[in-house]
């Protein structure tokens, strides 16, 4: 599962490519990497989802996008962080970790368990 994880982690940096690709492009390679970026993001999300919970997934990768794209914004473009945003991507953040960490390691335990009860 690993292996998946890793998917998630690599497509959320896509997000942040293409995220502010978006928003900074302005000449035909910046759009073409924009483009090539929304795909990569995509692809590696949908392989990892199909091993792992699809809402888990998906919560893990927007977070780590909008945190990407927020840092990288400040960092590359000059954007202020203010100590309420970063309060914020904290909360963010933390939410992220409990939701990995409470995820089954297989997508049909949490299904097991619950077939279960």
């Amino acid at each position: 599962m690993k292996k998946q994880w890793l998917q998630v982690y690599i497509a959320a940096v896509f997000e942040v490519l293409w995220v502010t690709g978006l928003k900074h492009a302005d000449h035909i390679w910046s759009w073409a990497g924009t483009f090539i970026a929304i795909i990569l993001s995509f692809v590696l999300l949908i392989k990892a989802s199909s091993e792992l919970p699809v809402g888990t997934v998906y919560a893990v990768f927007v977070g780590l996008g909008t945190t990407g794209t927020v840092i990288s914004e400040s960092v590359f473009f000059g954007h202020p962080l203010h100590a309420a945003k970063l309060l914020f991507i904290a909360l963010l953040l933390i939410g992220i970790i409990g939701l990995k960490m409470i995820t089954p390691e297989h997508a049909n335990a949490g299904e097991k368990k619950g077939a279960s009860s």
